[in-house]
């Protein structure tokens, strides 16, 4: 589904009626964090998770920080859930053989990157991949799980619409609370252009002021494409599919017809298809994200564009000092006899 709307908005009746059933979820999430008893492996985790619902850039900055890490040399694997995948089973994701159906639409994305294991239990994973030869984990999303112990995590939020109307599900976006949640977090990264991030420091800064901010935009891979010459019909299921269609119109594409699908929506055969004969009937190519490439059915993509973006950070030394003491561990484990 995608999100209601009143979940952005600082004043609703709706969040006012739901805020009760928000504040037991914030307490559920509370007292599975006090609870636990995380599970610690031999080599560091890096969480990169959320306190919103919703796509807010984690597999983005996931592939940013495995490029970077393996550019250094460093043999990076990445844990996810497999969020929409049937695989409950420790799998290590192989795009030649597992779908989207399988292992989740982000999982298979990932895998072009760096190895990448899914599986029902998250530590069960790490220790797959620890196993195979890992120096490091990226634990995609996770934030929540307090099964694993993290030597570093990282909070992504969509730099235009923040933590919402601050509320936690169902009365806004937020898993938990966003005081309660940056506790539990070394760093901020917000992303989006340089208006958006402006206003998102004027609103926020008091909250992250504790702990690392970081900010980064999504930009588009040039593809040699002479985007303004064409007609598209575009279609989107991912957490702000407006987001994607400014992309695309931001390179001069003219959109004939957008349509925002539910975030992860199962791209079945027959609404392809509809959407091809669409798009046909008004002489327009169908483009659609990355993401939402991954899940189609495999004999239809040829016909299909699709728009890759990769994250872009505006200070590139502070990646680094905020990675630093992750590295220092990695280098001493590295030089013992």
């Amino acid at each position: 589904m995608q999100a209601p709307k009143f979940w952005y908005r600082s004043r609703s009746w709706q969040a006012v009626l739901l805020s009760p059933f928000g504040a037991l979820y914030a307490w559920a999430t509370a007292r599975r964090q006090k609870n636990a008893r995380p599970t610690r492996v031999d080599i560091p985790v890096i969480c990169i998770g959320n306190l919103n619902v919703g796509g807010t850039g984690k597999t983005p900055t996931t592939i940013a920080l495995a490029q970077l890490l393996s550019a250094r040399g460093i043999a990076v694997h990445i844990v996810s859930r497999g969020y929409g995948g049937s695989l409950l089973a420790v799998t290590q994701v192989d795009p030649r053989i597992h779908t989207a159906d399988e292992t989740g639409d982000e999982p298979l994305l990932m895998a072009a990157f760096a190895p990448t294991w899914v599986a029902n239990e998250r530590v069960a994973a790490a220790r797959a991949a620890q196993n195979a030869g890992a120096d490091v984990i990226l634990l995609d999303d996770g934030f929540q799980d307090p099964s694993l112990t993290k030597d570093l995590t990282i909070i992504v939020v969509d730099a235009a619409r923040g933590f919402g109307n601050g509320c936690c599900l169902p009365a806004g976006p937020l898993r938990e609370s966003v005081h309660v949640g940056l506790k539990r977090a070394n760093a901020v990264i917000s992303i989006g252009e340089a208006e958006e991030q402006s206003k998102f420091r004027e609103k926020y800064t008091n909250r992250v002021c504790c702990i690392k901010h970081l900010s980064a935009s999504l930009k588009p891979i040039e593809m040699g494409m002479p985007w303004a010459k064409g007609r598209y019909l575009a279609f989107a299921g991912i957490g702000d599919p407006e987001k994607f269609f400014a992309t695309l119109r931001g390179l001069g594409a003219p959109l004939v017809r957008t349509v925002a699908l539910d975030d992860h929506q199962k791209l079945a055969r027959p609404m392809i298809q509809r959407l091809m004969k669409e798009a046909q009937s008004m002489n327009a190519q169908l483009v659609t994200t990355e993401k939402d490439a991954a899940r189609l059915p495999a004999d239809l993509r040829s016909g299909i564009l699709s728009l890759p973006v990769r994250l872009e950070f505006d200070d590139a030394n502070a990646l680094e000092t905020l990675l630093e003491p992750v590295l220092s561990v990695i280098s001493d484990q590295a030089n013992r006899p």
